[in-house]
């Protein structure tokens, strides 16, 4: 199986769990090497060159996805807008989305470069998964994990596992994952506070709203 790694610190408890659970070296190297941002991890998914892996919540309408994803029930930090001309993020899919269901202009970024914005300049950007939450009253997802027949049952059981008992992140992989990203550790705590994995009733009645709103906007 191929699993694809989106190399990004909201998923580092997840991460942590594959290592431990991915069955052979094989495995393994092929999820070391298959790692990169959103955008391109969905087109190689899509295109099935590989099997398995959190896809942007956009483009996941018509996949098989597990309970698992990347969920925010507020503020979230590390997906801005910055108010002024409209540009999207090359990395992103659904943040592009939903800036524009939201109906705002400006910049759309995300990850580290969204975390080192908000740590360097706190109030000249709009949080998109704050202003969802505002007008919507509903947590955002912005990934979930999906994928291909046949792994699809085995990944399902994996999420599940991970779901009832996510790992602890040992000090040491904290300091060594802020270092890697550029984020003081405390910042990085902070931030994964902010994020949960489970899909639930809310967070799908929020994707079904998201993906209606995204239609309509002919997204």
């Amino acid at each position: 199986m191929i699993f694809g790694k989106i190399e990004y610190l909201n998923l580092l408890p997840f991460h942590m769990f594959l290592k431990r659970r991915l069955r052979s070296s094989g495995e393994k190297g092929a999820w070391n090497r298959h790692g990169s941002v959103p955008s391109r991890i969905n087109r190689a998914f899509l295109a099935r060159r590989i099997d398995a892996a959190v896809i942007s919540s956009i483009k996941s309408r018509r996949c098989r996805c597990t309970d698992l994803g990347i969920v925010a029930d507020g503020e979230v930090r590390s997906v801005l807008l910055l108010p002024g001309k409209s540009r999207n993020d090359s990395e992103s899919d659904t943040s592009n989305v939903l800036a524009k269901t939201l109906g705002l202009e400006g910049e759309v970024i995300i990850g580290d470069k969204a975390l080192h914005f908000y740590h360097t300049y706190p109030d000249r950007a709009i949080d998109l998964a704050a202003a969802w939450k505002e007008r919507e009253g509903l947590p955002f997802v912005f990934a979930r994990l999906c994928a291909h027949s046949p792994h699809f049952p085995r990944i399902e059981r994996l999420s599940r596992e991970f779901l009832a008992r996510p790992p602890k992140i040992p000090y040491y992989i904290l300091n060594r994952q802020a270092a890697l990203h550029g984020v003081a550790p405390e910042e990085v705590k902070a931030y994964l506070k902010l994020i949960y994995y489970r899909i639930g009733w809310r967070e799908k009645k929020a994707l079904k709203r998201f993906f209606r709103l995204a239609s309509e906007s002919g997204r």
